[in-house]
């Protein structure tokens, strides 16, 4: 019997112990839809300087990068900012903005693959964008 509950006791001192502390996400999830473009790092899609963003990041291959319009900027979609997109995988992370003629949109990076930025086209998507909880009440969402 004492077996029985020594072997009971380490059964249940090593499940609590495996258990994650489970931490409370800092941000809100903000959902919206834009208008989904790609881009590389070529000349004729940037400019003189194609590997060089508009905040002076250093753009690579695999990089997981976006470049938003910066009416989406206002809205707290800035520099740093991490995004989900809903047909990907990943998290990206903003560091590139786009010229003032675009609204609502983004512009994925997808490095020297024109082929695959040409497949990806033009589409609508939902994005979900990071805010900390603590800034949430300083963000004008509703314009």
């Amino acid at each position: 019997m004492a077996n029985n509950s020594l072997i009971g006791l380490l059964l249940v001192s090593f499940i609590w112990g495996c258990e994650e502390e489970k931490k409370e996400d800092p941000y809100i999830w903000m959902p919206i839809e834009v208008t989904a473009t790609a881009y590389n790092s070529v000349q004729s899609q940037t400019n003189e300087m194609p590997t060089v963003t508009a905040w002076g990041d250093t753009l690579v291959p695999g990089l997981k990068s976006l470049a938003v319009s910066r009416d989406l900027i206002a809205k707290g979609l800035d520099y740093g900012t991490m995004v989900r997109i809903d047909t990907f995988p990943d998290t990206f992370y903003i560091n590139d903005k786009m010229h003032s003629k675009w609204n609502n949109r983004i512009d994925i990076y997808m490095g020297n693959n024109i082929d695959k930025a040409k497949d990806w086209g033009r589409r609508k998507v939902i994005i979900e964008y990071a805010i900390l909880k603590e800034k949430l009440d300083s963000l004008p969402l509703n314009d």
